[in-house]
């Protein structure tokens, strides 16, 4: 069942009630900022009397004691009438068992007694906690264990949904109304000893923050024969200190190990931080330590107008449009795109599935994506991005189609374009945005040459089908077809039934084999972009759309990426161990700051960067680098030669963030700075937290998308310094064992040489700048050489193969001209403006002049990067 509370942005801090204002009517309300210590101290050390009272919510439990066994019977005390809640206890009410209200079946009174505690512990550490598991496990019966000062405690997996807790104070002794009753000292250590068994069935451990003598105390023992001197059974007087201790429990997530950077390829979780004397052993990861569920990233590409949002909205709520955008609207993000209809960001959404069923909003109890995460475990997930798609925003389409690189792509078509086309200027966009100057741009044909130019596997879905004519449906789907044989590929079109399916739950059988033929012709196919499935759908009538699940169930995944994929090791050996790619960044919750440590080695801010982990895997614990940043000298001349991001008069009102090739050249002949004059810089850090589409995870693996927090490291020498600038572009990465034995850093690029077999390369002109686009990168580019390739390189796909350079053959046709001249092969030699970044040798670029009146933007050049420049 779905948890009322989620999520809650702002959960309650964990604040110790010892150095918080009393309330006025207690006295001695003075209060000090004494540090915490597990040092024994005096209760005049802390200027009060008692506490406030427990709150009913929040992190925070009192306990007079965690004994399983009954409590010995004083004969004084000093504490006894301070709690008006604890005098009136009769002797049998305070022995320790009475307070379970509902014992567990099949199980003894001190057993039940752990169990109830242990409940009680999970419950106060979901309060601080952001997310809780509104699904997770039954918890696990804590093993009962007779106490011993030197028995060591095994921690368990950490429960699913505590992640992300900032943990549950604990004040050992105390009433409920916060006065100090206290515990002889063998009966605070078993309670200390209790409360640690209850934490590391949790996965947690515990740390004492303080321990306070508070009063004392009288009992009568019996003692036994000692010698002939003492008779049996002779009653014996003690006294002792009554003790109040505060302990903190925490989720044990290895943040307080010194941690050194690891030095195989795998995932192992980090090791127990060893808070308390009763852990030791090393804690396996959680079953939310990592998601092993699948995951299928999709990007929904297109022109405006053609259905995307309202298409995923359908596919994600489960609920049918009513013709005019209903259900797209939990998607839309501002305001003016609720009012004209345009998407102008990326939204993102996921979809569950396990055996044929739909986990989306519309199933009973789904209420999140942790929900969805949880009920598709053993399934898969469909992680679905989409983007913009009028000309203004068309830098939101090369995000969703690089940054998070996606493993297939969905071109979304109106079935009405065709009979729309002919209406004012034909851009297929809204009445209010079309000028009566500007000329005819064919949208969708920019937004398929697109998608068959980057190489990814991809479907064609058209939608609006309700709305289209025979005729007009059938040109629309021969341009398509047309476009894609000519790409030399293979269109395969699957026919939808005619039903309508409302609120639709689990995938129909008839479209469950209709989407595994496809799939199978697809897996027995050379490679994965050799057929395009087209689906024909309508978000109103519901035609259509179990096929589109069933395909998002049962398209193939690529194989998991390794640090060697574009390029082998040989030609590209300072590869890090792990590599993370920036998309955004938010601010970090000071929450999490805490957890590094040492504050003075650490910036108090931190930062939360999300996107894709390209290869390898990031644990909490980690120790990571960010970067390039430049210079600190060159840092504000580099931002201030920036292009800024705003709207420019006009046509399809370009943006200055993606300007047209003479835009640029005025900008670098005003201020641009060659990359080549700034220093990279890469910064140290923390790894706090991770998440993986939102779920709080220990460890991110190669492929999957998510955020990272983190914090800085601080430089011994500098005071006061503020969080580094992380912009989209930046990578996060563990060095390989080989960088740090060497000292080799990791090196940021001023420029790099490409190879492009697009015959629209031929269109390139030397000197002229360009806007260029790798994995996250978006960068302003001038070319500075351009030279043809002869065919043979071309025609070589795997760059491991050894190249014979004296190729006798291939000389004799460089020399007699052949068809060089004529091949559309060109290397380009490109120096990034601004700032330098991050590019993996082998992997994908494309360059764009940016858009004109008389073009979309999206003409791009596709090539892979051959040769890297520091």
């Amino acid at each position: 069942m779905a948890s009322i509370f989620t999520y809650d942005p702002d959960p309650p801090r964990v604040s110790s009630p010892w150095l918080q204002p009393n309330d006025p009517e207690l006295k001695g309300s003075k209060r000090t900022s004494t540090p915490r210590t597990s040092e024994p101290g005096q209760l005049s050390d802390y200027g009060v009397t008692r506490l406030q009272a427990e709150p009913q919510e929040g992190p925070t439990e009192y306990k007079l004691h965690l004994l399983l066994r009954p409590r010995r019977a004083f004969t004084s005390m000093s504490t006894a009438g301070q709690s008006h809640a604890y005098q009136h206890r009769t002797p049998s009410t305070s022995q320790g068992t009475s307070s379970v209200s509902t014992p567990v079946p099949g199980v003894s009174p001190r057993q039940s007694r752990l169990y109830h505690l242990t409940t009680q512990l999970l419950w106060r550490l979901q309060q601080s906690s952001p997310y809780h598991a509104s699904s997770s496990k039954d918890l696990v019966m804590p093993r009962l264990q007779d106490y011993h000062p030197d028995r060591k405690v095994e921690a368990s997996a950490l429960v699913p949904g505590l992640e992300e807790s900032r943990g549950a104070l604990y004040e050992i002794g105390v009433a409920d109304d916060g006065a100090f009753v206290g515990l002889t000292k063998d009966e605070m250590d078993e309670s200390i000893a209790t409360l640690k068994v209850m934490a590391a069935s949790l996965g947690c451990s515990i740390e004492v923050l303080r321990m306070v003598i508070v009063g004392e105390c009288e009992w009568v023992e019996g003692t036994e024969l000692i010698d002939n001197t003492v008779p049996r059974g002779t009653q014996a007087v003690h006294r002792g200190k009554l003790w109040v201790a505060e302990a903190l429990v925490v989720p044990n997530l290895g943040l307080h190990n010194t941690r050194e950077p690891r030095t195989d390829g795998g995932a192992a979780g980090p090791e127990s931080s060893n808070r308390d004397e009763g852990s030791s052993a090393p804690v396996a990861l959680p079953s939310h330590g990592i998601s092993r569920t699948p995951q299928l990233r999709v990007t929904l590409t297109g022109p405006t107008t053609s259905g995307k949002s309202t298409l995923l909205g359908t596919l994600s709520t489960g609920t049918l449009d009513n013709g005019r955008g209903k259900s797209r609207l939990s998607l839309l993000k501002h305001r003016h795109e609720v009012v004209s209809g345009v998407t102008s960001s990326i939204a993102q959404e996921i979809i569950g599935y396990k055996n044929h069923n739909i986990m989306n909003f519309s199933q009973v109890n789904i209420e999140s994506w942790t929900d969805i995460h949880d009920r598709s475990e053993d399934g898969r997930l469909a992680f679905v991005l989409d983007s913009g798609g009028h000309p203004r925003y068309r830098r939101t389409v090369l995000r969703g189609l690089m940054n998070w690189a996606p493993h297939w792509s969905i071109l979304c078509i109106a079935a009405d374009d065709a009979d729309s086309s002919h209406v004012g200027n034909g851009h297929g966009l809204p009445s209010d945005t079309r000028e009566a100057d500007v000329p005819y741009v064919d949208l969708v044909s920019a937004h398929l040459a697109l998608s068959l130019k980057l190489d990814v596997p991809m479907a064609v879905v058209i939608t609006k089908l309700d709305l289209a004519s025979k005729a007009g449906l059938q040109k629309t789907v021969g341009k398509v077809l047309t476009a894609i044989k000519e790409a030399k590929r293979t269109p395969k079109i699957i026919q939808p039934d005619q039903k309508q399916h409302d609120q639709l739950q689990q995938i129909p059988p008839g479209d469950i084999d209709k989407a595994r033929a496809i799939v199978d012709s697809i897996i027995g196919g050379p490679n994965l972009t050799d057929i395009v499935p087209i689906i024909l759908t309508s978000a109103v009538k519901g035609t259509g759309i179990g096929v589109l699940h069933a395909l998002l169930e049962s398209l193939p995944l690529p194989l998991t990426p390794t640090s060697g994929d574009f390029v082998g090791m040989a030609l590209n050996p300072e590869q890090p161990r792990s590599l993370f790619h920036i998309d955004d960044t938010f601010s970090l919750p000071s929450s999490y700051t805490g957890l590094a440590g040492d504050s003075r080695k650490y910036l108090d801010d931190g930062v939360i960067v999300s996107g894709y982990l390209r290869f390898g895997d990031v644990s909490v614990g980690d120790r990571v680098v960010v970067g390039p940043f430049p210079a600190d000298a060159d840092e504000e001349e580099v931002r201030n030669s920036a292009p800024r991001d705003r709207p420019s008069p006009g046509g399809f009102g370009l943006s200055i963030s993606h300007p047209s090739s003479a835009e640029l050249a005025r900008i670098a002949m005003k201020n641009a700075v060659s990359a080549s004059a700034i220093v990279g810089q890469w910064h140290n850090a923390l790894v706090v937290s991770v998440r993986n589409l939102r779920l709080p995870v220990r460890t991110l693996a190669a492929g999957q998308a998510g955020s990272v927090g983190l914090v800085f490291e601080a430089p011994a020498a500098i005071s006061d310094l503020q969080v580094p600038r992380v912009r989209r572009g930046m990578v996060l990465a563990i060095p390989s064992k080989h960088m740090l034995d060497t000292g080799l850093n990791l090196q940021a690029a001023s420029g790099f040489t490409a190879a492009f077999s697009d015959p629209a390369a031929a269109s390139l002109v030397q000197g002229s700048f360009v806007n260029v686009y790798v994995a996250s990168v978006r960068a302003t580019a001038r070319i500075v050489a351009i030279s043809r390739l002869p065919p043979p390189m071309l025609s070589s796909t795997n760059t491991d193969e050894e190249v014979d350079v004296f190729d006798l053959n291939e000389m004799d046709g460089l020399q007699s001209g052949g068809n060089v001249e004529d091949h559309p092969g060109r290397e380009v030699f490109l120096e990034l403006q601004n700032s330098r970044e991050w590019v993996e040798l082998g992997s994908k670029v494309i360059l764009l002049e940016g858009g004109s009146q008389d073009k979309s933007g999206l003409e791009g050049v596709v090539g892979k990067i051959v040769e890297i420049v520091d």
